[in-house]
């Protein structure tokens, strides 16, 4: 069993002042490690409007490397755009995994598009950036992994990784949509694609982590790394239905694999849970797990699925 002690609340969106489009929720954090700065992409969104809907934008915030509490500067502008009209990610864009490509920083990210029968439907983009990782620029109009007879709506959540010279990426893909109290909600779950050059994708066709808590688990944000001779998967999942509450909510899972493609699940050595009370006592999401000076980190979410911002904790030792 994995134990990570929680080190707190890292950023709150609610004080940043001077950015409309940045009022609440830090979603999904993914980290890019800079000389003596830790930068920290998330998700966010300016208020709904008067219809009651949001857009949701990437951003960045910088963190001192020798003191991750420390914010040295937030993103001015989003990252990266929304789509132009009837595109894929006219919406939103949310999550973002980044991954250093030589001299350019990749971004792959979920697009957001609005429906009529259901509320959204989502795929998945990819966008380059040559000024390190400020800001990013589409490869094109349209996503880089989208829909499929297998994979019919809701590929999101993706995580980039590289090993042995392949191109991997985790993401979630939809397999049901269920009406609960009056309410479409997706149920999706873990899959992969590999590639040789980050754009054109093999799909492994195939759902990773089996389903624990019901048949209809929805799970997310696979986080995958080497450590130990094996593959590490943490990730998230929560019931199909009365998801929005501390019984149903969001909590962190683990898996472990020698090929990538075949998983063993087991969230008792997750090492990770809700706190008593507090910002992350309702539900934790979104993990993702980096290395920085010789210590293993987790970023995760807390409460209304980071409305409020996320946090860290440190592994007590290390991976194996």
């Amino acid at each position: 069993m994995f134990k990570w002690n929680k080190l707190g609340k890292v950023f709150t969106p609610q004080t940043v002042e001077g950015r409309s489009w940045l009022k609440e929720f830090a979603q999904a954090p993914a980290t890019l490690v800079f000389d003596d700065f830790m930068r920290i992409y998330f998700s966010c969104r300016p208020p709904a409007d008067t219809n009651g809907q949001y857009v949701s934008y990437s951003a960045y915030v910088d963190l001192d490397r020798a003191d991750l509490f420390k914010v040295r500067y937030v993103s001015e502008h989003p990252i990266l755009s929304l789509g132009g009209l009837g595109e894929f990610d006219e919406f939103g864009t949310y999550p973002v995994s980044v991954i250093r490509n030589g001299d350019e920083v990749r971004a792959y990210y979920a697009g957001w598009t609005r429906c009529e029968s259901v509320p959204f439907n989502v795929s998945i983009g990819c966008a380059t950036s040559c000024d390190g990782g400020n800001t990013f620029t589409k490869v094109g109009n349209g996503p880089v992994l989208s829909y499929s007879p297998d994979e019919p709506f809701v590929l999101s959540g993706p995580k980039i990784r590289s090993f042995n010279g392949l191109w991997y990426l985790w993401y979630i893909a939809g397999r049901k949509w269920k009406v609960e109290e009056g309410r479409a909600e997706p149920v999706y779950k873990i899959r992969m694609a590999t590639s040789n050059d980050g754009i054109n994708w093999i799909k492994v066709n195939k759902d990773l982590i089996e389903s624990r808590i019901e048949e209809d688990e929805a799970q997310a944000s696979p986080d995958v790394f080497y450590a130990g001779g094996k593959y590490h998967m943490f990730f998230c999942y929560r019931y199909s239905s009365n998801y929005r509450s501390k019984k149903n909510g969001y909590r962190i899972g683990y898996a472990s694999s020698i090929n990538l493609t075949d998983w063993v699940r087991d969230d008792t050595k997750a090492g990770i849970d809700v706190s008593k009370e507090g910002w992350d006592a309702e539900m934790i999401s979104y993990p993702h797990v980096f290395e920085l000076d010789g210590k293993t980190y987790m970023a995760y979410l807390g409460d209304q699925v980071g409305r409020y911002g996320f946090g860290l904790a440190v592994l007590d030792g290390r991976l194996g």
